[in-house]
């Protein structure tokens, strides 16, 4: 048996909070052997991320203090000066964070950055430094890696920033590799590309890795062992197949039936609810019937030759000298009760056309009726009159939320300002709003810091649902969520829809989330649709080379069937066009009744 690389020993670390000191992880003890990947998996709150920060004695030593041993390469990290672990932190032990911009300073150019870690741990010269700097960009599979030395980590994508942050923490050669979500704000595809890459590097390097992540199609393709964390505690520990054929503890079971699986809606036509395991008991929950929720009648958005591009000026007389094509000739409508879902990577104009319809970007040209009412034309009463038919839920519920508005004040705000309750009418539709997402009424007089983040999410559609609209534009709005709180608020979001007979414009790049909430699927790519059909057609008969790769690079939750990934550093291509640029005219095949794909 070799010796482990890290072994943690019954580790406690506590937050100071009002004089006293809380205990965020307690008795945590794991090893990693060489080579070996280890993931910490479990929802937000259960204490991955403080074990990573205590590991590398980053949290601050006013505020936090640590009991038991974290062994490493025959020390015991806990008892080092800060001098000694700065000798071990980014040389012997290299991390990556979750958001590669917080880790990248956008001041210095990515150049300065991996040589000034050269520099300070291995001792280079600038020449030398620099000719390192090349070979490890060119490691993590960045073309033209001497030119892009010189680049800003702003003109970088998110898939590439995040290579490029593995590249610094790869920098001096580490033992151990901790990897805190690397790949949770990245597109499927890019996803799938960084994943494959760290495994690569791991056997490249014989690196020990422990992986942080909720995500269990993740967890499945990358560790060989993993551990299971709930409120602070190890719950579960065993290898990864054992995990996912045999788990023992009920919330490690209940983690694992709400993992959204490709492939599990086939032979079914309607969206369907996630089936949920008691946390406690591990005993599944009752599953509701899915029900066809499309009514009869004049469409709810009917969108018709939608461009919206955007100028890029330059020069000292600021002329047009390219133009962004993010939406290019969409046309589809939308029917009361249906979710069609806009699926694609980053920048192919998914979120721009959720903005677009709702006139909080402006369209180029086109026609958006909403409820058969024009609102590109509309003057600014009758637009603010159409919005209350069709409201957006974000991504990031904090974001949306006034942090020092209470949350009932909040959810009361569009109705008053519209003259639609007077004070006391509000508060009653307020505490009946709370209900109906599965909140208390109680609640209301809260701050949104007070509620966790699935929480939010439920007050924002709260919110979004206080005019009564016909339909919702949710935009990534699960994109951030846990595991198990996205399937508790896609339950909710198909419950509503059958009580009140919603429409969702669903905007996603979780093709598993997608294939269990829609009717219909529209595939983007640069702008355009490139693929459009039932849920079915899609996932069961996709026709689009883009389609299928979109597909294929969707991690499956089953350690049994690990795919060789191809790992080409390819981006997608760029929505910018010079200011002549005339688009191609396009022309869609029909596959089958309703599933058309561009030819």
């Amino acid at each position: 048996m070799h010796n482990p690389v890290l072994q943690v020993e019954s580790l406690n670390t506590a937050f100071s909070s009002d004089g006293e000191w809380l205990n965020v992880v307690r008795d945590l003890s794991f090893s990693i052997g060489p080579k070996e990947t280890l993931a910490l998996v479990g929802e937000s709150g259960s204490g991955k991320s403080v074990t990573a920060m205590s590991v590398m004695r980053l949290l601050d030593e006013k505020q936090a203090r640590y009991s038991g041993k974290i062994q490493f390469g025959g020390q015991d990290l806990l008892s080092l000066n800060a001098r000694q672990m700065q000798s071990i932190r980014g040389n012997r032990i290299g991390m990556i964070f979750q958001e590669p911009m917080t880790s990248l300073n956008p001041v210095l150019k990515i150049g300065v950055q991996i040589t000034e870690v050269l520099k300070r741990h291995r001792g280079m010269d600038d020449a030398t430094a620099r000719a390192e700097a090349v070979r490890l960009l060119e490691k993590v599979r960045i073309p033209a890696a001497t030119s892009r030395l010189n680049e800003y980590p702003l003109s970088f994508s998110g898939g590439m920033r995040q290579r490029v942050v593995i590249a610094i923490a790869l920098a001096c050669n580490p033992r151990l590799l901790i990897a805190d979500e690397p790949t949770t704000a990245l597109d499927v595809t890019i996803q799938a590309q960084i994943l494959a890459l760290i495994k690569s590097l791991q056997e490249e390097e014989g690196m020990s890795v422990l992986f942080i992540t909720h995500d269990m199609g993740v967890v499945a393709e990358v560790a060989d062992r993993t551990l299971v964390m709930h409120r602070g505690e190890a719950v579960e520990q065993a290898s990864t197949r054992e995990i996912f054929h045999l788990p023992q503890h009920a919330y490690t079971r209940a983690l694992l039936s709400a993992v959204p699986r490709l492939g599990a809606m086939e032979g079914t036509t309607l969206p369907t609810r996630f089936p949920l395991t008691d946390t406690r008991t591990g005993a599944p929950l009752p599953v509701a019937e899915p029900v066809n929720t499309i009514r009869d009648g004049p469409p709810v958005l009917d969108v018709k030759n939608l461009i919206t591009r955007f100028d890029v000026k330059s020069g000292l007389l600021r002329r047009v000298t390219a133009r962004v094509h993010a939406v290019e000739d969409l046309s589809f409508s939308l029917q009361p009760g249906e979710t069609l879902s806009l699926v694609g990577e980053s920048g192919c104009g998914k979120s721009t056309t959720g903005r677009t319809i709702l006139r909080l970007t402006e369209a180029t040209s086109g026609d958006v009726l909403i409820t058969g009412q024009d609102i590109r034309r509309a003057d600014p009463a009758h637009l603010t009159e159409i919005r209350t038919q069709a409201q957006m839920i974000f991504q990031d519920p904090y974001e949306s939320l006034n942090p020092r508005m209470r949350i009932g004040q909040a959810i009361a705000e569009p109705m008053m300002s519209l003259g639609l309750h007077n004070a006391e009418g509000a508060k009653r539709r307020v505490a009946q709003l709370l209900e109906q997402v599965g909140l208390q009424s109680n609640m209301a007089s809260r701050f949104p810091h007070q509620f966790s983040g699935g929480q939010r999410q439920r007050i924002c559609i709260a919110r979004a649902l206080a005019l009564e609209p016909k339909m919702i534009i949710a935009d990534e709005a699960v994109s951030a969520l846990d595991v198990s709180v996205k399937a508790q608020v896609i339950n909710l979001m198909l419950d509503l829809q059958q009580e009140l007979g919603l429409a969702y414009l669903f905007i996603s790049h979780d093709m598993a989330v997608v294939e269990r909430i829609s009717h219909r699927v529209a595939v983007m790519y640069l702008g355009e649709i490139v693929e459009i059909g039932s849920r079915a057609d899609i996932f069961e008969n996709p026709q689009h080379a883009y389609t299928r790769k979109l597909l294929a690079a969707v991690p499956v939750p089953n350690p049994d069937v690990r795919r060789k990934r191809a790992i080409a550093p390819e981006e997608l291509a760029s929505p910018l066009r010079s200011a002549s640029y005339l688009p191609p005219a396009r022309h869609y095949r029909e596959v089958s009744a309703g599933h058309f794909v561009q030819v």
